[in-house]
């Protein structure tokens, strides 16, 4: 009974995987399946309905399965699967982001980037998908279009706005890759370039209806504190309520300040603070080119530390690039962001994107300086997302795959900027400085989550307040606000998520006692792949037949 009852329920795992693969080509792209890279998917608003209600087709068959009568791996599985789906109808039926803010530009801009910047196939190859995408470009942009309701939000199409202005840059580099590749006036370059010219009038046109919508948009963008709350039980914290995550957020603000404040004497003790993180912010690299040489060697330089230090199993094979954030992503990536290595390529890459300035600053520059450069190469790389994600695709789960749980993957290259100093990793009370002031940013996001999303805080009084407690460039603080607006709870997770392991970690060596082993406890969360941290502790008290480990190499 237990073998059939498991065979069912891996059945509809992988009939939901395999809809999902055919339903967002895009997203079956980054994971690396190659069979869709020359469509977008259905764009409409019926094909939205239809996924939510398959969706809930998913969720009733999971409840009718009976756990008890499942092995212990498939009744673990099941949660989390009954865990992101509640997650996915979540933000689908009640969120409903996808009627209120057109988001056609992150579909396109996502879907051409994701086959431009990895190598999984020769370069022409590539292009040709590309153009196929290319030319769905008009038509997805009019099903897009029958999607925002009556409510579109004025900030979210204003971000919208701004990525189809920048959106030809990228159709841009793709034709002048097709030059590089193609000789001039062969029928593969004219097709990308016919193609390239209509998507730009396309895009250009959909600008035009956006600016249309101007007149009946609405500022109302908050969930309000009972939906707050709703999203807060969903996402699976450790039990923590909302109240008791702004409390975190507010104590953690005041630790990182006060650890901020004896930073910066150790830099001069007979300068202020403010001074002496100015002068720390201006240490910077001349050049972007310099500094993504920077942001090269040191995360180099922490990936040989954890291997020498015996930290975690870097996974054989792994590997990492690391270019500027394309120009529709930077109203909306002010500092720099990671792409998974793709599950299923044969030889998968890690995307490490840094984003030269959002709108063209002159003191852009002054956000990458160098102690800020090993903080973030910590987090973005070594031992942080890509470390991390490099081991999560190693496990078979499709489940898994699916979960998105941001306080662990995000919590966990939070936890790497401490636990790497605490090992002796650059110390410098520089580099402290910048841990510190990234740890505040990263409070400040915990209150601003909660407080912007019970309608206490407006978007001009955020700004106000991250730039007043982190010293970011207003233009860099912007673009970290609006992206706050929609993605509640995401936010707070970097932080929640390393408060979170530190308990975790705290908890395990008074379980174990002696027998605990730092490269071991990383080990057991990197190879059970990215999920939420009260299923990592599932998983270390032995449920689920325990946490994974490495392969052998």
């Amino acid at each position: 009974m237990t073998d059939q009852l498991d065979a069912r329920f891996w059945s509809l795992v992988q009939d939901r995987f395999d809809d999902i693969v055919q339903a967002f080509p895009v997203y079956a792209t980054f994971l690396g399946i190659h069979t869709e890279d020359g469509r977008f998917g259905d764009g409409t608003r019926e094909a939205v309905e239809d996924h939510l209600a398959s969706e809930k087709r998913f969720l009733a068959q999971l409840e009718t399965l009976d756990p008890a009568a499942l092995s212990e791996p498939a009744r673990f599985e099941r949660d989390l699967a009954i865990y992101g789906a509640k997650r996915s109808i979540w933000d689908t039926e009640t969120h409903r982001v996808w009627e209120r803010r057109s988001t056609a530009m992150d579909e396109v801009g996502d879907g051409v980037f994701a086959i431009l910047a990895r190598d999984f196939a020769p370069l022409g190859e590539r292009l040709a998908s590309i153009t196929s995408r290319l030319e769905g470009v008009p038509h997805l942009l009019a099903e897009h279009r029958t999607r925002l309701g009556s409510r579109p939000v004025r900030t979210w199409n204003n971000l919208e706005l701004e990525s189809a202005e920048d959106m030809p840059s990228l159709f841009a580099q793709v034709v002048a890759s097709g030059r590089a590749t193609w000789a001039e006036g062969s029928p593969d370059l004219r097709r990308l370039e016919e193609a390239a010219t209509r998507a730009s009038a396309a895009v250009e046109e959909y600008a035009g209806w956006l600016r249309g919508q101007d007149e009946r948009a609405t500022d109302d963008w908050a969930l309000g504190g009972d939906l707050l709350d709703e999203l807060v039980s969903l996402r699976a914290f450790d039990g923590l309520t909302t109240d008791e995550i702004l409390a975190i957020g507010w104590d953690q603000l005041v630790k990182n300040q006060q650890a901020r404040r004896e930073a910066a004497r150790r830099v001069d003790p007979r300068a202020t603070e403010a001074e002496v993180v100015d002068r720390v912010k201006s240490n910077h690299p001349g050049t972007f080119e310099e500094a993504l040489e920077a942001y090269r060697r040191v995360m180099f330089d922490a990936r040989q530390y954890v291997i020498d230090r015996d930290l975690a199993t870097v996974p054989p094979g792994e590997r990492l690039d690391v270019i500027p954030t394309p120009e529709y992503l930077r109203h909306v990536i002010p500092f720099a962001a990671y792409f998974d290595p793709p599950k299923f390529d044969p030889n998968p890459s890690g995307i490490y994107i840094v984003t030269p300035s959002v709108d063209g600053d002159p003191r852009a520059m002054r956000e990458h300086y160098y102690a800020s450069i090993s903080n973030t190469g910590i987090h973005e790389a070594y031992p942080g997302h890509h470390l991390q994600m490099s081991a999560a695709v190693r496990h078979p789960s499709l489940v898994r795959i699916l979960t998105d749980p941001p306080e662990f993957v995000e919590g966990w290259a939070m936890y790497c900027e401490q636990m790497m100093r605490e090992e002796g990793f650059d110390t410098a009370p520089e580099s402290l400085v910048a841990l510190h002031t990234d740890a505040i940013w990263r409070s400040c996001r915990i209150i601003l989550d909660v407080r912007m999303h019970r309608g206490e805080v407006t978007v001009d009084e955020a700004i106000d307040f991250l730039a007043e407690h982190t010293s970011f460039e207003r233009p860099q603080a912007r673009a970290e606000i609006l992206r706050y607006t929609y993605t509640p709870t995401y936010q707070l997770s970097y932080l929640l998520g390393k408060v979170l392991l530190l308990r975790l970690r705290e908890d395990e060596k008074r379980r174990l006692g002696g027998a605990f082993s730092l490269k071991e406890f990383h080990d057991n969360l990197l190879y059970s792949g990215s999920l939420p941290i009260s299923f990592h502790r599932r998983l270390l008290a032995g449920e689920g037949g325990g946490p994974s480990r490495p392969p052998a190499s």
